[in-house]
């Protein structure tokens, strides 16, 4: 039987899996829960996977919530977004304050970019966005490794309406993404910017700090405002194909190399809960009491570990029969898994003690 060459061009670009760079575009893992930011100038992590708020200081104003919403683009196969809901509003932005919904993406899984090369390619980000305040945003793409950003201006044209919007960002041949665990790009919406975070749209510019332009709406100037987003897809070429849906289990999958549980989905942190724990701890060594968990995945990196006993959610104890016992700590730890033990109190080898943990490798 002969066998012809396919027309390529004839292909459904959907049956092409991995386009999307973002993991959990359409915000359908969610293992934290919802939380409220803090701005504390640093990544904080709640509501749908992988995504975070940031702050440029710890001063900000603007108080709001963080949840995963069924409010959703009708007819695009969405079944969740992410919602912002500003619960205090940010009255008067200061020059060095910032807030940005973002995610970072692991710089080894973007090699094929050829950043810092002539053949740096471009990409294009598409997105649903539906914001209470109408006006002119600002989306950003910043390397980490090559301290360069990249701003782009996009509008809202009605409020509390759901809006797709695509951005292409050309290929960067100055550029620098190294090949490593660390982080790789840094994607972003801003939400409020002063005037010390403005900078030149349309152009890579060697700054990692100016992440918006002098249009940027203040979006969270109102306790009645809301920012929704779903469907978030990068993609290589400067062209924004239909959005990648991936499985429920394919994405919890990628979600889970950076943050994974003991408890089980849906049953918040630090919620009594005695189901799934991690069980039958015995004595070992000169400790009194050792466990292991593997986690369903190596991790990008070796975890930040939290304990819970598993009656109260009391950090750092673990529940043994009828009793609790603290200074219970990390014997090991590494990307493929952790041990743990109690020291310093006497515990006899029948017992049956269960704990709970939360892993941590995000960017």
């Amino acid at each position: 039987m002969a066998v012809s060459r396919i027309n390529e061009a004839g292909l459904n670009v959907n049956q092409y899996g991995n386009r999307n760079l973002i993991i959990n575009g359409a915000m359908q893992v969610d293992q934290r829960g919802s939380y409220t930011i803090t701005t504390t100038g640093s990544p904080e992590y709640g509501g749908p996977d992988r995504f975070h708020m940031w702050s440029y200081t710890s001063s900000e104003q603007v108080v709001g919530d963080v949840t995963q919403s069924t409010d959703v683009p009708s007819g695009n196969g969405f079944g969740y977004s992410r919602k912002f809901d500003v619960t205090t509003a940010e009255s008067a932005v200061a020059a060095d304050e910032a807030l940005i919904m973002a995610q970072l993406i692991e710089a080894q899984n973007l090699q094929h970019l050829e950043y810092g090369t002539s053949s740096a390619k471009d990409v294009t980000m598409s997105f649903w966005i539906k914001s209470t305040k109408t006006g002119t945003y600002c989306f950003f793409i910043n390397q980490e490794d090559g301290t360069r950003i990249y701003v782009k201006e996009y509008t809202v044209d009605a409020s509390d309406t759901w809006e797709k919007k695509i951005i292409t960002i050309p290929g960067d041949a100055s550029g620098t993404i190294n090949n490593d665990n660390g982080r790789g790009l840094w994607v972003g919406w801003v939400l409020m910017a002063g005037t010390n975070r403005h900078g030149t749209a349309n152009e890579w510019r060697a700054t990692s700090t100016d992440y918006a332009t002098s249009n940027q709406v203040n979006a969270v100037d109102s306790a009645s405002n809301n920012i929704y987003l779903t469907g978030v897809q990068l993609e290589v070429g400067d062209t924004a194909t239909d959005f990648e849906h991936r499985t429920f289990s394919d994405d919890l999958t990628l979600c889970q190399r950076y943050f994974n549980r003991s408890y089980p989905y849906g049953v918040a942190t630090a919620a009594a809960n005695n189901n799934t724990p991690i069980h039958h701890m015995s004595r070992g060594g000169s400790y009194n009491i050792i466990g292991q968990f593997f986690h369903p995945r190596d991790m990008r990196a070796s975890p930040t570990v939290v304990l819970y006993n598993p009656i109260d959610g009391t950090v750092n104890q673990l529940k043994g029969d009828g009793s609790s016992y603290a200074n219970a700590a990390l014997l090991s730890n590494s990307p493929r898994g952790a041990s743990f033990f109690v020291n310093g109190t006497t515990i006899t080898a029948t017992i049956f003690l269960s704990v709970h943990a939360t892993f941590d490798a995000e960017l």
